[in-house]
């Protein structure tokens, strides 16, 4: 009897060892994601004012940087936690002024509705801003890349 169970246990050992990413994946909530779509408002930025339409999975809508925005959401949504969630009360951040910029994102992602205001008041706010950049129309370098100088002749 030892032995069949021996037998059983090493023939299923590459099965049951093998590597996780050779699994199919499983969605982050189970949900349609196609579902996911949000409006972007961009206010006082000095060059990005406007609004954007927002759609993943697939990427598409009136945003300028669409697939990148979205990368740029998945890889920061977490199950259970809101990813548009605000600088918690309390919290220390640098009194540092990062302008007046000002975004509004509402909508759905991963199944639950977003309403959501950012700004550049502090440190943490402009953290949290960063972690969304191209969601706010900025791209990779941007917002503001060097002048490029020609070289004297």
């Amino acid at each position: 009897m030892p032995l069949r169970r021996l037998a059983l246990a090493a023939a299923l050992a590459p099965v049951l060892l093998a590597p996780a990413a050779s699994a199919a994946p499983i969605p982050l909530d189970g949900l349609d994601r196609s579902a996911d779509h949000l409006t972007v408002t961009m206010t006082d930025t000095g060059g990005h004012d406007g609004r954007y339409e927002l759609y993943c999975h697939p990427a598409g809508g009136t945003h300028p940087h669409a697939k990148e925005a979205c990368d740029q959401l998945d890889g920061q949504t977490t199950w259970g936690k809101d990813l548009f969630a605000p600088v918690p009360k309390g919290s220390d951040c640098t009194m540092v002024y990062g302008g007046p910029d000002h975004a509004h994102v509402s909508g759905t992602w991963a199944g639950r509705p977003v309403n959501a205001d950012f700004s550049k008041a502090n440190g943490c706010e402009m953290a949290r801003w960063n972690r969304f950049s191209t969601v706010f129309g900025e791209s990779k370098g941007s917002p503001k890349k060097a002048p490029v100088r020609s070289s004297p002749a």
